[in-house]
């Protein structure tokens, strides 16, 4: 079993992208939730540069349509799990990414200030892939234990701090799989 361990805010296991879209978290905040998302780039597409390339502030907005809708965009995630089980890591688990933009998570606002954020490579529109749940649980795991304050209780979809404006991780993500991942149960 690979070793998911976490030192000095990244975890042993992921590709580092360091993207400039974070930024200090307020005083006396740490991570207090985890905030599952979906992606693709372009949408409903996977594989590619393009996540890695939106993150950074790079992404070309001649090389797809959609591109130039979002371009501008300075957004970042910690964490980003690919089709294959790839990890790629973008922010410092003690840093702020700017990943749930407006959302509230039991009457708190501005989610980023005290939340993980963990992009999977997919789409509303069809099921993740059996790895990624495998390797999201892992992460989870090794997060879990680098800040006791998390439990699986506040592990949550994006749609869930931003709802009305935020879909994902969308109806295909299987919440009771990651849960009994997450209990030690295959």
């Amino acid at each position: 079993m690979t070793d998911f361990s976490i030192s000095e805010g990244w975890l042993s296991v992921a590709r580092r992208v360091a993207s400039p879209n974070c930024d200090d978290r307020p005083e006396n905040c740490s991570a207090e939730l985890l905030v599952i998302h979906g992606i693709s780039l372009p949408p409903g597409e996977f594989g590619g540069p393009w996540i890695d390339a939106l993150f950074r502030n790079e992404l070309n907005a001649d090389a797809h349509p959609y591109f130039g809708e979002i371009q501008k965009l300075e957004v970042s995630a910690h964490v980003l799990i690919r089709r294959d089980g790839e990890v790629v890591q973008y922010v410092p688990f003690d840093r702020r990414a700017w990943h749930a933009g407006q959302s509230c998570f039991e009457g708190r606002e501005r989610c980023n200030d005290f939340s993980i954020g963990i992009e999977l490579e997919g789409s509303d529109d069809q099921p993740y892939e059996e790895v990624q749940y495998r390797v999201l649980a892992e992460v989870c795991k090794a997060l879990l234990r680098a800040y006791p304050v998390l439990n699986p209780q506040r592990i949550v979809g994006h749609c869930d701090i931003a709802p009305g404006r935020k879909t994902d991780p969308g109806p295909y993500f299987e919440w009771q799989r990651l849960r009994t991942l997450l209990a030690g149960n295959s």
